[in-house]
């Protein structure tokens, strides 16, 4: 929608700039521990999940010796799990954090520090989850004015098509998650990022310079903490 931002774009379009290299490096890296250990085994070639979480690390440039080490670590990964926190963040916007902790006590009680310093809430398993759809989400680059893009991108019966500036947004079914990667990539399209990801059903627009920046130092805060993987929000920022 002209004018109007999403959370989920904001925070990809900033991508690494905000984060310091080594704490960057340390999420990806539980990442690839916790795909490698609840998946189905070490090799990326018969592990999905895994491909994703190894895709996204050397999207960012991790040495080759960094995933090797983490894919080596699952066996001893001890009480590392994955944790899904919802709430309510200032402004009433629904939140979804995917953590990976061997703490879940630690990690909890700091997440809800973190929501009431920023004027929100934890909310207990539910409580805003069915605002969101899981979706497989794939960033293509955009070539020209895009218009011939979206439209073979429909064709190969993908479940929606976004134009976001200098790339598209494209949405499907994730069981057709690896089917439609491997799809767009023999069509010639460049794919620039791809992951499982909450797609907010409605969204909640956020209008004013300081609701906007209350409500994103808030998300970025979140984002920031070293076990969040990552960070869904319903909010949509009216520029």
């Amino acid at each position: 929608m002209s004018g109007h931002s999403k959370w989920a774009t904001i925070h990809r379009q900033k991508g690494v700039k905000d984060a310091k290299r080594g704490a960057l490096f340390s999420k990806l890296a539980r990442a690839i521990t916790i795909a490698a250990k609840l998946g189905s085994g070490p090799d990326p070639g018969s592990n999905f999940k895994l491909r994703m979480a190894i895709d996204r690390a050397k999207a960012e440039n991790m040495p080759k010796s960094n995933i090797e080490r983490a894919i080596a670590s699952a066996e001893g990964s001890g009480k590392l799990e994955e944790v899904i926190y919802e709430g309510f963040g200032p402004e009433g916007i629904a939140v979804m954090m995917e953590v990976t902790t061997d703490n879940r006590n630690r990690t909890g009680q700091e997440i809800k520090n973190i929501f009431e310093r920023g004027g929100g809430h934890m909310g207990g398993p539910g409580a805003v989850a069915h605002n969101f759809e899981q979706k497989a989400y794939i960033e293509i680059k955009k070539v020209g004015n895009g218009e011939e893009q979206i439209l073979n991108l429909i064709d190969l019966g993908v479940e929606e098509v976004e134009d976001v500036g200098e790339v598209i947004d494209v949405y499907t079914d994730p069981s057709e998650f690896a089917s439609k990667l491997a799809l767009i990539k023999e069509k010639g399209f460049e794919v620039l990022s791809s992951e499982l990801t909450q797609k907010p059903v409605n969204y909640q627009e956020i209008q004013g310079l300081e609701k906007t920046q209350k409500v994103l130092t808030f998300l970025d805060s979140l984002a920031a903490h070293e076990d969040v993987q990552k960070v869904h929000s319903n909010v949509e920022i009216r520029e």
